[in-house]
């Protein structure tokens, strides 16, 4: 890396590039594209905790808060031009309407001033109820494409989520398990932004023929920094 990419990488974070995109994996789970001024999330699933407790199962409601004061604080940090939420933003199609004021307003906040694109998920695939931003499909940007869920088999300068990914290794017969960006320099699946999601390990089938050489670069995330974990390093489970 040449002194001036290292200068674009915070402490704790990982410079890869997509595609021949430069990037970096920031520790708390956003991708940021410096020449392009981006910032991307993924499954955000605010409101989780208030559609669960509609179908009778309380899990403590403190989802959205933490997710949203995590956002706010890498919103601040790289004050991006445009910013992404790559599906899944909600929970569920009517989390939007159910956010509450405080919420709302800061998000909002955060919004202001920026373009915002709201990438339709499969829990979320409509418009988010009065809340500024754009809603698309897909968005294609400088060579690169964002999309929910990754297509099959190979695809140059994807960027999509869904999947959460994360990845285990075992060392000194202590075993890790951690959230993790997948990549292999052609595509990158991000991991779940959301305070409380489940993850998906990089190995499972469902990532089958999606990257080269089988299985990924895992950048995992640690307690204070990225770990860039080679693919023949990683275990099942």
């Amino acid at each position: 890396m040449n002194i001036a990419a290292r200068d674009l990488v915070r402490d704790g974070c990982e410079a890869i590039a997509i595609a021949g995109v430069r990037a970096v994996c920031d520790q708390r789970g956003a991708l940021h594209f410096p020449e392009l001024d981006l910032l991307v999330v993924s499954d955000l699933h605010l409101e989780k905790g208030s559609s669960f407790a509609r179908r009778g199962r309380l899990i403590p409601p403190y989802d959205t808060a933490a997710t949203l004061l995590r956002l706010a604080s890498v919103v601040e940090d790289y004050a991006p031009k445009t910013i992404v939420s790559l599906g899944d933003s909600f929970h569920d199609g009517e989390g939007a309407a159910r956010l509450p004021d405080p919420f709302r307003d800061s998000l909002i906040g955060m919004m202001k001033g920026r373009d915002w694109f709201w990438v339709a998920g499969n829990h979320d695939p409509d418009a988010p109820d009065d809340l500024p931003g754009e809603t698309v499909q897909e968005l294609a940007v400088g060579g690169l494409v964002f999309r929910h869920e990754p297509s099959k088999g190979h695809a140059e300068g994807e960027v999509a989520g869904h999947l959460h990914p994360c990845a285990r290794i075992v060392q000194r017969g202590r075993s890790v398990r951690r959230r993790c960006f997948a990549g292999d320099g052609a595509r990158l699946v991000m991991p779940a932004f959301g305070s409380f999601t489940g993850s998906l390990n990089v190995l499972d089938r469902a990532y089958k023929g999606m990257f080269r050489d089988g299985a990924p670069t895992a950048y995992m995330i640690g307690t204070s920094r990225v770990y860039a974990i080679a693919g023949s390093l990683l275990r099942p489970g």
